[in-house]
């Protein structure tokens, strides 16, 4: 390959299962650098990050997660129409992750992605936990067995991840298979069957921690309750630990405001600076410990592997409305904004289930409206039931929207729901570091997009309210210290009465 072709960055496309570690590895090549945006002429979210694989410039494509080339959703879709370029450039080579606990079902899609063509290597996730379940694969033998690279890692650990990224240096030096495996089904399933056999001189036990919690987690009415709980003490805490924060950054911005007002002359620059932007700023940073702790307890739940349990317990209630347990996912995805939770909709195969979900989903409470509520109840309810409160208002957004869903199956969507199947992830710790970029990662967005608007909306606030001035009601706060009134009652009086004539009275 010429100096010049180096050059360009690889392209290098990222394929896997849902649960494959797919994500984990993401981050863990690309440091979390990543670029989030849509596929050019379709609503599907794409995601794109940097790397260097032995200083040569990568840039790795997280495609949409799937079980087949055999697309069901609209997600699914688009990894297909990428692999054939028929949205942009195909990649340059493919990295297919694969859990190593589950490997019979993943080598399926491995069989019909190599009958694509392109450059293949295969990253094998998970190998501790496959050792920890009595597990052996032998990874030299699948190399030779499948005719492509094989590497085995542990991306929450950085195992391997070093030896990856020296193979993804030179994709045009990987061997390709000799022989394709078979197209039609059941001779893919008995191909698949064969490599595994050769190539696992044990399988992987049952995970006994996971189905002795499951059985309390999925019961129906345990689980049930376990996730009332769970829901109750979620918005608890967003209150109850974010409080303190909250009051710190609020003596700071104060004292800021009482620095530049004490530093400044007084008149209109000062009270610009102490009313306008530093209130302005503190009325967007203030809420940045509620919004960090939605997200960490959401991520939290999502790593450790509660989320899709609760999508399991929510299909039972989904599931009389009409809908099934992957428009719940959906939902509550809209707590954190509804367009990531209308663009969630995609993994929902029922067109009409799809298009039920998109249209509710604005009726749950994002994150948007958490300052609102938190500044309503901070000043109308007591502390002892102000998390409760935010719970109800949550659940009365989730009422509504379950309404509104059951309704609309009723009327204008009527028809069968299509069948609900999730797998159901082993539990294990989460990721610290990365729960901690993802939260860090939103709350940024957070402040970026929303504190933006805040705070032009605070100073065009600040502008309406503090002109026109009146001079007459100046020299009366003035006469009226003077003679003898105390000062900072005089000072709230005169504030009363200049925004009772300002623009905004």
């Amino acid at each position: 390959m010429t100096g010049a072709a180096l050059d360009v960055p690889l392209r290098l496309g990222l394929l896997g299962s849902p649960n494959s570690g797919k994500t984990t590895l993401f981050n863990a090549l690309t440091g979390m650098r990543a670029k989030v945006g849509n596929y050019p002429g379709v609503t599907v979210e794409r995601r794109e990050g940097r790397c260097h694989v032995d200083a040569r410039d990568a840039v790795v494509i997280d495609l949409p997660g799937t079980y087949s080339l055999e697309p069901l959703s609209p997600d699914e879709a688009v990894v297909n129409r990428v692999l054939e370029g028929a949205i942009e450039s195909p990649p340059d080579a493919l990295i297919l992750v694969a859990d190593a606990c589950s490997l019979a079902r993943s080598l399926l899609f491995v069989a019909q992605v190599l009958r694509r063509g392109l450059p293949c290597c295969l990253v094998v996730t998970m190998i501790d936990e496959l050792q920890a379940r009595g597990g052996t694969l032998d990874l030299p033998r699948l190399e030779r067995a499948l005719g492509i690279p094989v590497r085995g890692v542990v991306g929450h650990r950085g195992l391997g991840i070093d030896a990856l990224r020296a193979l993804l240096a030179r994709p045009e030096t990987w061997e390709r298979p000799h022989l394709l495996p078979p197209g039609e089904a059941t001779e893919r399933a008995a191909w698949a069957d064969s490599v595994l056999a050769s190539v696992a001189a044990r399988r992987p036990g049952t995970h006994r921690l996971t189905e002795a919690i499951d059985r309390l987690v999925l019961h129906p009415v345990a689980g049930t309750l376990l996730f009332i709980m769970v829901m109750v003490g979620f918005f608890q805490l967003i209150f109850a630990w974010a409080t303190p924060a909250m009051d710190l950054i609020d003596g700071v911005i104060a004292e800021l405001a009482a620095g530049a007002r004490a530093g400044l002359p007084p008149g209109l620059g000062a009270d610009f600076v102490a009313d306008g932007l530093v209130a302005g700023v503190g009325a967007v940073v203030v809420f940045v410990p509620q919004i960090a702790l939605l997200f960490s307890l959401l991520y939290l739940l999502e790593d450790v592997g509660y989320m899709a349990r609760a999508a399991f317990v929510a299909d039972r209630v989904m599931s009389r409305i009409g809908l099934e347990g992957r428009a719940f996912v959906a939902l509550l995805s809209s707590y954190a904004c509804a367009v990531p939770g209308i663009m969630a909709t995609r993994t929902v195969p029922s067109p009409r289930d799809r298009l039920v979900t998109i249209l509710v989903a604005p009726l749950m409470s994002c994150s948007a409206r958490l300052p609102v509520y938190a500044l309503m109840i901070g000043a109308f309810i007591p502390s002892g039931y102000q998390g409760v409160t935010l719970l109800g208002m949550y659940a009365l957004s989730v009422g509504a929207a379950l309404l509104a869903a059951w309704v609309l199956r009723k009327t204008l969507f009527r028809g069968e729901s299509s069948t609900f199947i999730l797998e159901l992830p082993s539990y294990k710790l989460p990721s610290a570091r990365h729960v901690l970029r993802m939260v860090l990662d939103r709350a940024w967005v957070f402040v970026r997009q929303a504190g933006t608007i805040i705070l032009a909306i605070s100073v065009v606030l600040w502008f309406l309210a503090y002109f026109p001035r009146s001079e007459e009601i100046e020299a009366e706060a003035t006469r009226r210290i003077a003679a003898g009134e105390p000062a900072e009652e005089v000072e709230h009086w005169q504030s009363a009465e200049q925004i009772k004539q300002s623009y905004a009275g």
